[in-house]
C-alpha cells in the first residue's frame, strides 16, 4: 500500500481496540481515487495488532470508486461497532459533488457495522437520501470517532457544503440505535469542516471544529441536537490549530483515587504547519485549557490527523498520522495532567 491516513479509534465492550483508516493504494491524495477503508484490532491495549481487514470496498472501477475519511462509534446497547465514510463514485468527493442525492451526482454518506467485535461487517450502504439536503453539494461524516450520549443517542460529527458551496461543521444522530438517522442539521459556523463532538453534560453537545480561517479551533454548543447553536467562549482563541483535523474525548479518569471527567484534545498544536502532535487536557469540561496540562507526543512534521480513545481509568490511547503511516501510543493520564 502507498499510504495509510485518516484514523479513527474506539474501545469495545470486550476491551478490544478497533482502529479504522484510509487504505490509499496508489498515492497519498484524497478522494477521488483508489481508496478503501481498513480496520485493525488489538486485544492487548495496542501492544500488538491483528492483520488488517478491508471493511469498505465499493468495487470496480477501483481507481474511480473510492471510499474513505472514516469515523467509528461503539454502541454498548447493541454491542455494535458503526463505521461511517464518504463514498465517491467517480469524481463525487468534495470538489466534484453536485446538488442532489444519487451517487451519480453527489458523494454518499455510507455506513457499515459489525456485531461480532469486528470479525465480520455488513456491506456498506448509503443513507444520503434520508439525511442530506438535496440543495447541498456534499454531506458526510467528520472523520475520527462518534459518541453515545447518556440517553443512548448515537452521534457522529458531520460536515456539508451548502447550495453556495460554503462549508459547515454539524452533527448527525440516531435515537434508535442506528435504524434511522437525523441529518439536514444546519451548522453553527461557516468555513468549518472536520469536527468532533462530546457530551459535556446530559443533553449538551460541544462541537470542536476545524476552522479554515486558520490559527485556532472553533467551538460551539447545542442543547437541542443542533436546532440552535451557541458559540463557546473559548472558540477561536483557546486551542491552536494549523487548519487540520483534531480529536476530542470526554472520559472518567482516576486522579489520586478519585474519578473525574476529563476532556482530552489531540492535534498538531501549532498555528501554522503540521508538527508537534500534542495531547491537552481540560479539568472543567472544556471551559479552560491550562498550558500545564499538555503533553508533546511527537515533534516531527506529519499529516496531522489523530483520534483518542479510553484505555482504562488511568490511561488513554492515541492513534495519529506520521507521513504516510499511522502510529499508536498508550498515554498515562498523569503524563498529560502532570499528576505527581
Amino acid at each position: 500500500m502507498h499510504t495509510y491516513r485518516i484514523p479513527g479509534l474506539i474501545k469495545t465492550n470486550t476491551k478490544s481496540l478497533i482502529a479504522v483508516y484510509d487504505i490509499r493504494h496508489e498515492s497519498d491524495r484524497d478522494l477521488p481515487g483508489n481508496i478503501d477503508v481498513g480496520m485493525s484490532k488489538s486485544v492487548d491495549n495496542g501492544i500488538t495488532w491483528q492483520p488488517m481487514k478491508t471493511i469498505m470496498d465499493m468495487g470496480p472501477p477501483h481507481g474511480n470508486n473510492g471510499v474513505g475519511d472514516p469515523a467509528i462509534l461503539f454502541d454498548p446497547a447493541k454491542n455494535r461497532i458503526w463505521v461511517a465514510a464518504l463514498w465517491s463514485k467517480g469524481n463525487r468527493s468534495i470538489a466534484g459533488s453536485l446538488r442532489g442525492l444519487s451517487p451519480d451526482s453527489t458523494g454518499q454518506f455510507v455506513l457499515t457495522y459489525s456485531d461480532d467485535d469486528g470479525v465480520t461487517w455488513v456491506s456498506p450502504y448509503s443513507i444520503t437520501p434520508f439525511i442530506k439536503n438535496p440543495a447541498w453539494h456534499v454531506y458526510f461524516n467528520g472523520p475520527g470517532s462518534g459518541i453515545v450520549m447518556k440517553d443512548g443517542t448515537l452521534v457522529f460529527a458531520a460536515q456539508y457544503w451548502d447550495e453556495n458551496k460554503i462549508s459547515y461543521s454539524t452533527i448527525i444522530y440516531s435515537r434508535d440505535n442506528g435504524l434511522h438517522w437525523t441529518g439536514k442539521i444546519n451548522g453553527p459556523k461557516s468555513n468549518t469542516t472536520e469536527s468532533q463532538v462530546i457530551e459535556t453534560a446530559p443533553g449538551t453537545l460541544m462541537l470542536n471544529m476545524r476552522d479554515h480561517r486558520g490559527s485556532f479551533r472553533s467551538i460551539a454548543t447545542t442543547n437541542d441536537m443542533g436546532a440552535h447553536w451557541t458559540e463557546h467562549h473559548t472558540s477561536y482563541q483557546a486551542l491552536r490549530d494549523p487548519i487540520c483535523m483534531a480529536s476530542i474525548l470526554k472520559v472518567p479518569v482516576s486522579i489520586s483515587g478519585i474519578k473525574k471527567d476529563i476532556v482530552f484534545f489531540s492535534n498538531v498544536f501549532t498555528v501554522a504547519n503540521r508538527y508537534n502532535m500534542t495531547v491537552s487536557a481540560s479539568t472543567d469540561l472544556g471551559e479552560t485549557w491550562s498550558e500545564a496540562n499538555r503533553l508533546l507526543v511527537d515533534e516531527r512534521a506529519c499529516y496531522g490527523y489523530s483520534c483518542l480513545t479510553t484505555i482504562n481509568s488511568e490511561s488513554i490511547g492515541l492513534i495519529y498520522e506520521g507521513i504516510r503511516d499511522l502510529y499508536f501510543i498508550k498515554i498515562p493520564v498523569k503524563d498529560v495532567l502532570k499528576i505527581k
